[in-house]
């Protein structure tokens, strides 16, 4: 005979019970925004130096106090010397950065582009980049005399060999699948470079912009030591000569927040054009 299948009745239904899950800790505490973070150290560091330079124990000939760098620099932009030079040191950078630029990219690219031109072109900027670019200022004022185009050629020489070498590391960087892969989708060697290997390079190219961007400055402060007249180097071996260390502070911290608004651009630069690379940011 079958075997009828027992039914429970409602009445002897259970209703399951409903989990809820309830918080009863507190949430994490939010952490403070990262530019707040990132400004302790130094806002700590420059009270630090007015409080030694306040109470006397870092006396105004050894080193000015911060108050007192900041008196100056008003003074300064009140009476057009510090803008003016500003913009001649700056002028200085940008002919440099663009001849650095032009010569050590161009020489990258034939150099990482084909096997004939690396064995051209390798070999003698390898030597070159190892002389101390500092050390040719002698020659460079026997060579193109001592107005503005030693100053010119001392940057680029610096930011030249820095973009060579990234740009080329780009360029040879680059995965040999792609190219193949290419290469069966019928792209030209043209194409090739244009849509695989040069975005391929990017990456390197921002690299050697920020050194070549840091040495640039490195070479202005060198450059401008040869019979300036105007500048932001002028006036610190101007400064020297009458032992003025607030003047001295001020052109170097001008230095440092020009190199720094200088690597925020390439940043913002590399971050538009390199948004199809997304790469580890840190926890």
């Amino acid at each position: 005979m079958p075997v009828e299948a027992e039914v429970p009745s409602p009445a002897s239904a259970v209703a399951a019970p409903e989990l809820v899950t309830v918080t009863t800790g507190r949430g994490r505490r939010r952490p403070p925004p990262r530019w707040v973070r990132r400004s302790t150290v130094p806002i700590l560091l420059l009270a630090l130096w007015q409080l030694l330079g306040a109470t006397g124990i870092l006396s105004a000939q050894t080193l000015a106090t911060p108050g007192t760098v900041l008196g100056k620099a008003v003074d300064m932009v009140a009476d057009g010397t510090l803008p003016s030079a500003m913009a001649v040191s700056l002028q200085r950078v940008l002919c440099g950065l663009a001849l650095g630029g032009l010569v050590g990219i161009g020489l990258a690219l034939v150099s990482g582009l084909s096997r004939l031109g690396e064995d051209l072109v390798d070999p003698t900027v390898q030597m070159l980049r190892t002389v101390p670019f500092i050390g040719l200022i002698p020659l460079l004022i026997i060579w193109v005399g001592i107005g503005e185009a030693p100053k010119v050629v001392l940057i680029a020489l610096g930011v030249g060999f820095n973009l060579y070498l990234n740009v080329y590391a780009g360029i040879r960087s680059v995965d040999e699948a792609l190219i193949e892969a290419g290469g069966s989708l019928g792209l030209t060697r043209r194409q090739q470079i244009r849509h695989i290997v040069l975005p391929g390079a990017l990456p390197g190219l921002m690299t050697g912009l920020r050194y070549a961007l840091t040495v640039s400055w490195l070479a202005l402060v060198f450059g401008e030591t040869i019979n300036a007249d105007n500048g932001i180097g002028f006036l610190m071996n101007q400064a020297r000569e009458f032992f003025q260390t607030d003047v001295i502070v001020l052109c170097l911290l001008v230095y440092a927040l020009l190199g720094l608004t200088a690597d925020l651009l390439v940043r913002t630069l590399e971050r538009t054009l390199l948004s199809w690379r997304p790469t580890f940011s840190g926890t």
